[in-house]
């Protein structure tokens, strides 16, 4: 049973973070995101939203998030391609399509977001951070796996329309049990 979890944390990483083969360490993706300029940066439970956000495009960029994780909650495949960017930099288009629909095939996914803050906004790219709670669960024998961690969705404005083009987990968040 193990295995099929760890096998099953690693497919879900693919997904969410591209098609790479090792997972990097906090540190190195920290360097990492330095690195990419996905500005954030948490101090203690404080997350402050950028202020410069119109409220059209904030509505834009929000829903393209929330379509997201809402296509993972439904397995649907196309509502979960047309949140992502086919020029994205933080994953390939085609390999992070096809990892999901094996997991799909395998995995029922319950992803929840809570305090959804885009925190960087420059009119072609916003940062949207969320704390994630997941919950999968292997279909054919009911096992279940669930986290939680904090993430910065990354989106690039494409003739006006707002695309994922990257995914940093940054880091998990502990129980409070």
């Amino acid at each position: 049973m193990k295995k099929w979890l760890i096998m099953l944390v690693g497919v879900f990483m693919l997904t969410a973070c591209g098609a790479k083969e090792e997972q990097p360490s906090a540190e190195q993706a920290a360097d990492s995101i330095a690195k990419e300029d996905i500005g954030f940066e948490v101090m203690g439970d404080e997350v402050i939203a950028a202020s410069d956000v119109p409220d059209a495009e904030r509505d834009k960029i929000i829903t393209t998030f929330n379509e997201y994780i809402e296509a993972h909650n439904t397995k649907d495949v196309d509502q979960y391609s047309n949140t992502l960017s086919k020029n994205a930099t933080g994953f390939d288009y085609e390999k992070d399509l096809a990892e999901l629909q094996k997991s799909f095939a395998t995995y029922t996914i319950d992803l929840q977001a809570e305090d959804i803050t885009i925190i960087k906004y420059d009119g072609k790219e916003a940062q949207v951070y969320a704390n994630l709670t997941r919950k999968i669960t292997e279909d054919e024998t009911g096992t279940e796996f669930s986290d939680k961690a904090r993430q910065v969705t990354v989106l690039a404005n494409e003739d006006g329309i707002w695309k994922i083009t990257n995914m940093a987990r940054i880091q998990e968040i502990p129980d409070s049990k």
